[in-house]
Formats: structure tokens, sequence, C-alpha cells
């Protein structure tokens, strides 16, 4: 176990899963307020709470998680993980519309089901377009 721990990519994926809880909290408890406290529609606050989140996301993930790359200007970097992060939004969307409107699934529920599966897109993508693949 021990060694397991001390593997780079195990502890550049714990930092990733902790800047992410993170994140999801944010994402989740802005989605809640808006929808039930603002009664704004699910798909327009999933929209704005994710938006949110990646801000939170990206200034966590810079910081702690990726390496930054010396052959990348902040600027490049975060075109990129933007393009990655709307990326991200289209599946989550989508997810939580199919879950919601057409599996009959509570958003408060589909929420963490389409965060779960957004974030292994989200590791594996920015991983290899932000570390160069590494940590």
């Amino acid at each position: 176990m021990r060694k397991a721990l001390s593997n780079p990519n195990v502890q550049q994926f714990t930092k990733f899963a902790l800047v992410g809880f993170t994140s999801l909290g944010v994402d989740y408890v802005l989605l809640l307020a808006l929808v039930e406290l603002l009664h704004i529609d699910v798909l327009v606050g999933t929209t704005v709470s994710f938006i949110v989140s990646v801000i939170v996301n990206y200034i966590l993930s810079i910081r702690y998680v990726f390496d930054r790359r010396e052959d990348m200007s902040r600027k490049r970097e975060f075109t990129i993980f933007a393009v990655l992060s709307a990326i991200g939004l289209g599946l989550t969307d989508l997810f939580m519309f199919v879950g919601v409107a057409f599996l009959s699934i509570g958003y408060q529920a589909m929420k963490l089901i389409s965060t779960f599966m957004v974030t292994w897109y989200n590791y594996f993508s920015r991983r290899k377009f932000l570390s160069g693949g590494h940590a």
C-alpha cells in the first residue's frame, strides 16, 4: 500500500480527487441554491454552477495538481483548460438532460452521477493536454 501511495500517478490522482471534491461541493451547493432558492431552470443552474466550479477547479488544479508546462503560456494553458471544461460541460448537460427528462432521476442524484462520469474524462484529458501526460 505504501508503495502505491508513493507512485507519482497515484499522488497526482489523489490531489486531483481532492480538488474535484472541493469543486463538486461548490458546484452542487450552488446548483441547489439556484434551483431551490432562486427557482432557476435545472439546466441553466447546472451550467452556471458548473462554470463557477470550473474556475475554482482551474485555480486549485494549476496550484496543487498539475505541474506547470514551461513550453505553454498561462493564456494557452487556460484556453486549453476552458475548451476541455466546455466539453465536460456539454457532457454534464447531456447526462443531466437525459437523466432528468427521460430517466426521471432527480436532478440532485443525477448531478452526482454525471459528475462521476465526467470526472474520468476531466482527469485524463487535463493530464494529457496540460501536463504532457505526466505529473
